[in-house]
């Protein structure tokens, strides 16, 4: 198995390094490489914090990469559905991923952090 560091994903996405970038699009193209979702929220954390990109243009590009039939994930649908979250609510992208364990896979979350308790979303019940 081929695991992707977030600076290889990072130079795919932002083109600002010829050499690296074309690597970078060799791997994720041509190869079946894995994803893990810590490294994907190290990326959302990078493309937000310091490239200042938004969240519905980071979600989007994200979202896509993820659709790629040669990128690997357990946890897919998780991923998806914190890219909608995060795309519409101004919440930390982990805090979509915990979130998202509660829809997609009925998970409860334990917290002491208001933020979460009080959080909803209008297809939750």
């Amino acid at each position: 198995m081929k695991i992707v560091d977030a600076n290889v994903v990072l130079r795919y996405l932002l083109n600002d390094n010829e050499d690296q970038t074309r690597l970078a699009t060799n791997y994720l193209e041509q190869n079946k490489v894995f994803i893990p979702i810590e490294i994907i929220a190290e990326i959302v954390y990078v493309l937000e914090r310091l490239y200042k990109i938004n969240r519905k243009e980071i979600s989007s590009k994200l979202t896509s990469l993820i659709t790629y039939p040669n990128i690997l994930n357990d946890n897919k649908d998780l991923i998806y559905e914190s890219f909608k979250i995060y795309a519409a609510r101004k919440i930390d992208f982990v805090d979509c991923i915990l979130f998202s364990y509660k829809l997609v896979q009925g998970a409860e979350i334990l917290t002491f952090d208001k933020k979460i308790k009080n959080f909803r979303i209008s297809n939750e019940s």
